[in-house]
């Protein structure tokens, strides 16, 4: 990084560990905040930026006033707001209006064709947590049981059918048949959707093929195994180098202390 660039940031702990980690290298990003900022994210901040809309013109705008051509976009934002018009400005609300499905890879790309249009470069923040990245193998905790490891691949194999489709990054199976899918409510809502109809099973969380890793990686923290074990989810597999693990010694000692299984596994059995 060899300039100062332009953070957008959701909501979740993703955006405070990117703008963390930029700072440490010299270069403190101008934060524009688009959901809940974390508390501390302003301490990583240039300067913050609230948006208590989602004003994508303003920002751009801001952006090209402040000479800033590279921007970052990390967190959550809740797919629910395209049902929330009065939150957008009228260049959102453009923008929304043509895409012919709502899906979220489309949603995405299309906000970033629309920064990218403006001629700021969207930039991946892969590179900056890279040692964030689940490996191979076993994650944190102890190994999967036989029973868990048939439904962790049944689960990548249901994935591989839904990813396509722009849902279903995380899957909620038992006894190889699936107990929960998740939509546009989210993972953590998905496992506790999941908690109220079985108490056992396994997680799995994928991300399809040609989701775009400038800005689009599955993450998990501790927040997930909380959720999993008050649904009763012990085993937890991710996607092996395309999922980021937040704060990984306190995820790692949860794992130890609940007894629970977290592997890091391929897209499908075929790739």
């Amino acid at each position: 990084m060899k300039s100062t660039v332009a953070l957008f940031a959701g909501e979740g702990k993703l955006p405070l560990e990117i703008a963390r980690r930029l700072t440490d290298r010299g270069f403190p990003p101008v934060v524009y905040t688009l959901g809940e900022a974390e508390g501390s994210l302003s301490r990583f901040a240039l300067d913050l930026v609230p948006l208590p809309r989602l004003e994508l013109g303003q920002a751009l705008d801001d952006l090209r006033r402040r000479g800033l051509t590279k921007v970052m976009l990390a967190g959550v934002v809740p797919k629910t707001v395209m049902y929330k018009p009065a939150l957008m400005d009228e260049g959102l609300k453009r923008v929304l209006q043509h895409i012919p499905v709502r899906d979220d890879h489309s949603l995405i790309g299309a906000v970033v064709d629309a920064i990218e249009a403006y001629g700021i470069s969207v930039l991946s923040y892969r590179d900056l947590i890279i040692d964030l990245m689940a490996p191979s193998g076993l994650v944190a905790g102890r190994e999967p049981t036989k029973e868990e490891a048939a439904d962790i691949d049944y689960g990548r194999e249901v994935a591989s059918v839904v990813l396509p489709l722009s849902f279903g990054q995380t899957v909620v199976v038992s006894g190889r048949a699936v107990v929960a899918v998740e939509a546009m409510e989210g993972t953590d809502a998905t496992l506790l959707r999941a908690g109220g109809l079985i108490r056992q099973g396994v997680v799995v969380k994928m991300m399809r093929v040609d989701q775009d890793e400038r800005y689009d990686l599955p993450t998990v923290g501790p927040g997930t195994l909380r959720n999993m074990t008050r649904a009763g989810l012990r085993c937890l597999a991710v996607e092996a180098h395309r999922t980021i693990i937040l704060e990984p010694e306190a995820f790692h000692r949860f794992a130890e202390a609940e007894g629970m299984a977290v592997v890091g596994v391929r897209h499908c059995l075929f790739s």
